[in-house]
């Protein structure tokens, strides 16, 4: 690739990549798996770079992608990282200690992936039902029968904090 390219690709990063971890992030609830994705997305388009950057549905392409990585990770029976013993001690970005997002996240990690994916998706992301459908490669019927259980899961593990009421109104 050429200079311009770079550079728009660098520009592509900058933008995108903080909301990318973030939404990884609340997939997986593992912000060093939510990096490693975030970076598989970024190959993959960079391989791709001329051809899709005139998408007018990039967003939506990166979302793909990135759902498309964390499932093949999920699926994955072996992997070719072994993980260290020890890990060092590091803040997540963008919390603070107490933050309530650590009691969603914490809640989020005990439903099943596919919920949390159709969660995130749908009320993270703000995605519409068809749109999370297509993303998922699957019905509208099951995005929304896959959102009530996953919020029916939430409700008792957020019980008696600030996303109490949040739950029980979808």
């Amino acid at each position: 690739m050429d200079k311009s390219y770079e550079a728009e690709f660098a520009e592509l990063v900058a933008a995108k990549g903080a909301a990318l971890r973030r939404t990884a992030y609340l997939m997986c609830a593992d912000w060093h798996l939510a990096e490693d994705l975030v970076q598989t997305v970024f190959v993959k388009v960079h391989l791709h770079w001329r051809r899709i950057k005139r998408q007018e549905t990039f967003d939506a392409y990166l979302r793909t992608t990135l759902f498309r990585a964390y499932l093949d990770t999920r699926r994955a029976k072996w992997r070719r990282e072994t993980p260290a013993e020890y890990l060092p001690e590091l803040e997540a970005p963008g919390t603070e200690p107490g933050d309530d997002r650590d009691v969603l996240v914490a809640a989020l990690r005990r439903i099943p992936p596919r919920q949390r994916a159709v969660l995130v998706l749908r009320y993270w992301e703000d995605l519409s039902v068809e749109e999370t459908a297509r993303l998922l490669g699957c019905a509208a019927g099951t995005v929304k029968s896959q959102a009530a259980r996953g919020l029916a899961a939430l409700r008792p593990l957020l019980a008696g904090t600030p996303f109490e009421s949040v739950t029980a109104e979808h």
